[in-house]
């Protein structure tokens, strides 16, 4: 801070004395968060000579403003007019990298102009460039404020901001500080408002110029002396580096920067919260609440309210107590352990991460090399992200048994959308020797299994139904946490031909309905029916017909930013395997195709198909970020993992009663953007077949079993949308058939919000 400096005690600077001019650039600006210069000539050579002091200045979130003359060098000239035009090439460069800010500043060849122009395009420089409004002569100030938030230090001197002018001439300066005295106050507030009155563009004895309006300072233009300084080469600027005077109390200057560079470089290197504001307050309940379920817990957080981050947090807020970090991440896909990845390595930076999945080959050698280092009794920070699939597996399950013992009561496991850790195929592999516990998942709760369920909540220490923390979406929508959107079922018929088969399916299964419990016998045969029941309904023909008119009625203008959820095929469990069976995308890739070529035939609009077999997905979803792709076209691929906050509409053709599946994919497209204002669904419903059924109560019953499964997704949808009472008077039609009462239905899932 600006008030902690060892200010010259006359207040003074001058050159060849104790306290010089450059010392106090120095001083100023690894203590400030603002620097607003007032000046003649400026040279970037300034910034150059004092690479120390600015790049803790940037690093720091300083910001510069700069009123300048109109006589500039050709690459000064060039950078500013590259920057304020965003005309920008410059790579790495990070302001969240202490050496890579130093490094850059502190060269004078192509690259440190290259940053310059980057400063300027993302504001950290601000400049504006004057002359006098009447007359020939140029702006000709030499004067400034810095300030650190609470105070200000302002400064009058003779030289100019340049390299030239700090160290080649004989200079001085004097200072004023803004706790000293009411002369030094009343001085830095005139300043101030002299300096906001001229770059507010307020002043009416100056004239402003574009960049491209500027003198270029050619020595046989001007002929004068004085303007060398600003036409100074690469080898003459290390020239004059070289004459830093060996002044004490400038060297102690300078070692205090390099310190505050080396403080600032351990800072790097630990954990942080990925965003300057810190975790949002629900998240640091979560943690609050965690923490006082001795370290277990199930967070429920709706689709994209930041379940990653609120769990990394818990382990950063852990790490903020014990000085170390040890967690393993368990997730379904290989595509969702990529990006907890990214969002554990680049976004909070916690190191010596280790993807053990079919996407790294060494995972197995790197997680050896680590399990050494703890037999070793190394105490080292560590991040394993796996699948389930390949964490449940002989080899990992062996290495985590021979090398990780010693820190079975210091990791943490997170084990990401949860449900799957009650999956059959896992119970033999739970870890109950890892006591610090973190679930999440949108729907922690797995349908149709209440042994699933019973050992999430014991394994996790909550109760059924009731969770460590509960983040749900109408909260999130409230909260601007997610974004409004509008709701449209759309009723779909089944044609003669489908209507027959289904009819003809339900008789037989008919047979083995138990209506006192509402349930089918169990046997394969009962099964393969309810299958082939199913895909009739999933696959309707007229699903095809529906999203053709709708895309219609949205316009293939405006049709862009979406996700289409083709009808599906067979489910399989990731927890088993983390590729997707060959069957499944057959399947797939048929579906798939006839709507991809129906729509196109019918718009030209840019589409592609994601799914488990795209081999270049990552390359797809750029491509739709980027707006180059108005569609894509998926079964279940972007329920998990997938984060593309534009989109806008979703079209929902498949039809799924599974809750998990609905609510993930309702939270892909609620995710907020700058450029959305809210998000639009569509959803498709084969009408249940009323008029064949209605004489046959047992069949009507049975039929009104069914359409309840998916009115839950419907009613779900309906309530939290911007038109909910219209959505629900579209269903009430379909619901008066079938002796339904949507509006108690819609109460009831109001309830579950309070």
């Amino acid at each position: 801070m600006l008030k902690d400096c060892d200010w010259s005690s006359s207040r003074n600077y001058k050159t060849g004395s104790e306290n010089e001019p450059l010392q106090f650039y120095l001083d100023a600006l690894c203590n400030s968060k603002t620097f607003d210069l007032l000046l003649g000539y400026f040279s970037s050579t300034a910034i150059n000579l004092l690479s120390l002091g600015f790049a803790n200045f940037l690093y720091a979130g300083g910001k510069m403003r700069m009123v300048i003359n109109n006589i500039l060098s050709e690459n000064d000239k060039d950078a500013i007019h590259k920057g304020q035009n965003k005309n920008i090439t410059v790579r790495n460069f990070n302001l969240e990298d202490i050496l890579s800010i130093k490094n850059s500043l502190d060269s004078y060849g192509k690259h440190f102009f290259e940053c310059l122009a980057w400063l300027i395009s993302h504001e950290k420089i601000q400049i504006k460039i004057i002359k006098p409004k009447n007359g020939k002569g140029i702006s000709h100030y030499k004067s400034g404020i810095f300030g650190d938030g609470n105070n200000s230090v302002g400064f009058k001197a003779s030289c100019n901001f340049t390299a030239f002018g700090l160290l080649e001439n004989l200079e001085e300066l004097d200072c004023y500080l803004t706790w000293e005295n009411g002369r030094s106050n009343k001085w830095i507030l005139s300043q101030r408002e002299y300096f906001e009155q001229i770059f507010d563009e307020k002043a009416d004895f100056v004239e402003y110029l574009k960049v491209t309006d500027v003198m270029i300072a050619i020595k046989s233009e001007f002929g004068d002396k004085t303007l060398d300084e600003l036409l100074l080469n690469e080898k003459e600027l290390l020239g004059i580096k070289n004459l830093i005077p060996n002044n004490e109390n400038l060297q102690v200057s300078l070692e205090k920067a390099n310190i505050l560079i080396e403080e600032y470089e351990n800072q790097e290197s630990k954990p942080k919260f990925p965003f300057p504001q810190g975790a949002r307050e629900y998240q640091k309940i979560a943690y609050l609440n965690w923490v006082e379920n001795d370290r277990k817990g199930l967070f429920a957080m709706a689709t994209g309210t930041g379940k990653t981050l609120t769990a990394l947090n818990c382990i950063l807020e852990d790490y903020k107590l014990n000085d170390f970090y040890k967690f393993i991440v368990l997730v379904p896909t290989t595509a969702l352990a990529k990006q907890w990845l990214e969002e554990a390595k680049e976004k909070f930076n916690y190191q010596s991460t280790i993807l053990c999945c079919s996407e790294n080959n060494n995972w197995k050698s790197e997680l050896t090399n680590l399990g050494k280092n703890i037999l070793f009794g190394r105490d080292i920070n560590y991040a394993v992200i796996s699948t389930y699939a390949t964490f449940k597996g002989v080899k990992f399950q062996a290495m985590l048994k021979d090398y990780f013992n010693d820190d079975y009561l210091k990791i943490t496991l997170i084990a990401d959308e949860a449900h799957n850790f009650g999956a059959q195929g896992f119970l033999k592999v739970i870890p109950n020797f890892l006591n610090k516990r973190i679930g999440l998942s949108a729907t922690p709760e797995r349908q149709f299994d209440e042994n699933g369920n019973k050992l999430l909540a014991d394994f996790f220490s909550c109760s059924e139904g009731k969770y460590t923390f509960e983040y749900n979406m109408k909260t999130a929508i409230d909260n601007g946490i997610l974004c409004k959107y509008y709701y449209y079922p759309i009723t779909v018929n089944l044609e003669d031909d489908e209507q027959e088969e289904y009819l003809k399916i339900s008789k037989e299964l008919m047979k083995y309905f138990n209506f006192e419990t509402g349930k089918y016998r169990e046997s394969d045969y009962v099964n393969s029916l309810l299958m082939k029941r199913k895909n009739i309904i999933h696959k309707a023909k007229n699903k095809l017909n529906a999203l053709i008119s709708i895309i219609n009625k949205i316009g293939k203008e405006n049709f862009k930013n979406a996700f289409i959820y083709v009808p599906e095929g067979i489910e399989f469990d990731n927890t088993e395997n983390e590729f997707t069976p060959h069957e499944f995308e057959n399947e797939t890739s048929k579906i798939i195709d006839n709507y991809l070529l129906e729509i196109y035939n019918n718009f030209q609009i840019k589409m592609a198909k994601f799914t488990g077999e795209t081999d270049n997905r990552e390359q797809i979803l750029i491509q739709f970020k980027e707006g180059n792709l108005d569609a894509l076209l998926a079964m279940k691929c972007l329920d998990e993992g997938v984060d593309i906050p534009q989109t806008k509409y979703a079209i929902f053709c498949s039809s799924t009663g599974n809750p998990r599946q609905y609510i993930q994919r309702r939270g892909r497209v609620l995710r907020t953007h700058k450029d959305k204002e809210f998000a639009i669904i569509y959803d498709l419903i084969v009408k249940p077949v009323f008029s064949q059924t209605n004489t046959d109560e047992a069949l009507t019953k049975m039929e009104k079993n069914i359409f309840l499964s998916e009115l839950r997704r419907l009613v779900n949808f309906a309530v939290l949308s911007e038109n909910k009472d219209q959505s629900l008077k579209n269903l009430e039609a379909l619901c008066y058939n079938l002796d339904i009462d949507i509006y108690a239905l819609a109460n009831n899932e109001l309830n579950n919000y309070k």
